[in-house]
């Protein structure tokens, strides 16, 4: 064989193990919750809706079934934090988001920015969001949330987030606060 088709075939390997790392190959086959059709047929709805959630008063519990209707098997989270100077990273599924998460405090977190970058059946968004412990109190957190998504032909799946806290060494712009906007296809 010629180096042309041995790098076609390599291609071609490395594209259906990722086809099938992503659960691309199989989104019908894999078993999730029915979720809402309002929640999951927009961008912004998935968006909107991966933040519900998790908000909500102390000790009340979060709506984790809705959840589970968001995420592709495989889905990755990953957070990022800065403690004394050095880049920390946790790497989990939202399954281990979900089992970590403590409600002994209110948690309010909502949207207050969003740019959306789509290409075909993918997405990626970056979110700007705030969070407070009661719903009209005032900000504590500010994040931004990056969002991965893909459309399957009926709906919107959400294949990872990562996420940064706002800190002295790394301010949010103020132009993406309040900032709404899809960059044209």
């Amino acid at each position: 064989m010629n180096t042309q088709t041995l790098h076609r075939l390599a291609l071609l390997a490395a594209t259906i193990v990722t086809l099938s790392l992503l659960g691309c190959t199989t989104a019908r086959k894999f078993s999730t919750p029915i979720p809402n059709p309002a929640d999951v047929g927009s961008i912004p709805d998935i968006v909107r809706v991966s933040y519900e959630v998790i908000s909500g008063p102390a000790g009340v519990p979060r709506q984790w079934d809705r959840d589970r209707t968001l995420y592709i098997p495989g889905a990755t989270f990953v957070a990022v934090w800065e403690d004394e100077g050095k880049v920390k990273t946790k790497i989990m599924t939202p399954e281990d988001y979900r089992r970590d998460f403590k409600i002994r405090a209110g948690v309010f977190e909502t949207e207050i920015g969003r740019r959306i970058e789509r290409y075909g059946h993918v997405a990626h968004v970056r979110s700007v969001a705030v969070v407070r412990s009661t719903p009209d109190g005032p900000v504590e957190e500010r994040y931004i949330n990056y969002f991965q998504l893909y459309w399957d032909g009926t709906r919107w799946w959400i294949a990872g987030m990562v996420w940064d806290k706002e800190r002295p060494s790394a301010p949010i712009p103020e132009a993406w606060i309040g900032k709404w906007e899809e960059v044209p296809r």
